[in-house]
């Protein structure tokens, strides 16, 4: 049992947590039902009250922080979607989890700038979990009135969507089970309170405990994509994560769409570099004040908890369900076809722009495809209903310039 401190963070969360644990069979909870906790409880969890932790004051930023150009370029995709499946009316686009809601701010005033046919066609929807950001969003977009709308998922009937399902860091934030290598065997990491030694009973200390897998298919998954975590090539005390929340949502994006495109952008890895025995300690990261570490013991309710996307599960989710992948590219290659490219190089010609203004509008462009930061993050393409013809051409997004 290893016992973590607390420290200064939400109270209450902690005691919620701590009742949890107490109305367990054994006293414990696996990791994904305490992260659910931290980041969605309706009352004290991250999401619920940290509307306004995001971005240049809060804990973490976004490629649609640095500037419009990361929303506008995404419409460009839209727009050739729509064309491709030969312009229907209406256009669904579909955004899941949409933060501070400026990815649809940017989009919906390029389009009505530059595509007005395809603006007058457009029904933009969002699926937000969190009540807090859901008031947040619709308080910054308010100017769109009818042609933006909020939805539970359980709103949208099974093959209605005709249009684009798409998501911007969000599968990160899904709950995760954490599993270790222990003498042998696959065992999971579950979280129970840890013995008071020297603090306070009014405030729990939390510990993780290993037990056995809390699901079978936990073990599934790994036979499933065809890794063995027990072929001595992993480390006793290798630890990583398994995201179930993520097939199950993938899952239902495909159940929703009838036809036409998903798109999902976050950070991640094919599946046996995420499971490399090189990545000891898996992926989880907290992030606090544009921080991160590994401890998501501490300032609980106030920090965001993530761990990276296996982008191969997704994929194989998805053909199961009826996706076909048509690409899996760098985010920074994905922008660079979409025309970010002409916009670095726009600048040196641009009139009436001074030479710090320049440099810096040039520095955060460049933030959007480092493939050390923000470039590096994957963009996979799947589709759904498609005709012959419509298979046949290519997105904007996948056409990487040479």
């Amino acid at each position: 049992m290893i016992a973590h401190p607390a420290s200064a963070d939400n109270l209450s969360l902690r005691r919620e947590i701590a009742k949890a644990i107490a109305a367990s069979p054994r006293q414990c909870l696996p990791f994904s039902d305490y992260m659910n906790l931290v980041l969605y409880h309706p009352q004290h969890g991250y999401y619920s009250t940290n509307s306004h932790k995001i971005g240049a004051g809060g804990d973490f930023a976004t490629s649609p922080h640095l500037c419009s150009d990361f929303g506008e370029v995404l419409a460009e995709q839209f727009f050739d979607m729509w064309q491709i499946l030969g312009k229907p009316a209406p256009f669904q686009l579909l955004e899941m989890g949409a933060g501070q809601g400026l990815i649809a701010g940017d989009v919906l005033t390029y389009l009505q700038n530059k595509y007005l046919d395809f603006f007058s066609v457009l029904e933009y929807i969002i699926v937000e979990k969190s009540q807090a950001m859901r008031s947040f969003q619709q308080h910054r977009l308010a100017k769109w009135g009818e042609r933006l709308r909020w939805v539970d998922w359980s709103e949208i009937a099974p093959a209605s969507i005709i249009g684009c399902v798409f998501s911007n860091e969000l599968v990160d934030a899904f709950p995760v089970d954490l599993l270790a290598i222990n003498s042998g065997k696959i065992q999971e990491i579950y979280v129970t309170v840890a013995p008071v030694a020297g603090g306070s009973e009014d405030v729990p200390q939390f510990a993780e405990v290993l037990g056995e897998l809390s699901h079978p298919k936990i073990a599934e998954y790994f036979q499933w994509l065809g890794l063995d975590l027990l072929n001595g090539n992993y480390p006793d005390g290798y630890r990583s994560e398994v995201n179930l929340a993520a097939l199950a949502w993938m899952g239902e994006v495909a159940a929703k769409l009838q036809r036409g495109y998903v798109v999902t952008i976050d950070y991640g890895y094919a599946a046996e570099r995420y499971y490399n025995p090189s990545r000891y300690q898996g992926t989880l990261q907290c992030y606090y004040k544009h921080r991160y570490h590994d401890n998501p013991y501490v300032n609980i309710g106030h920090q965001d908890i993530t761990a990276h996307v296996n982008f191969t599960a997704l994929e194989l989710q998805g053909a199961a369900c009826g996706l076909e992948k048509l690409g899996f590219v760098p985010q920074g290659l994905f922008l660079m076809a979409l025309g970010l490219g002409d916009r670095i190089a726009a600048l040196s010609t641009t009139e009436g722009i001074d030479i710090i203004t320049l440099m810096q509008r040039r520095e955060v462009l460049h933030g959007l495809i480092n493939p050390m930061g923000l470039g590096g993050f994957g963009v996979l393409l799947q589709a759904k209903g498609l005709t012959k013809s419509e298979q046949t051409q290519v997105l904007k997004g996948l056409k990487i310039p040479g």
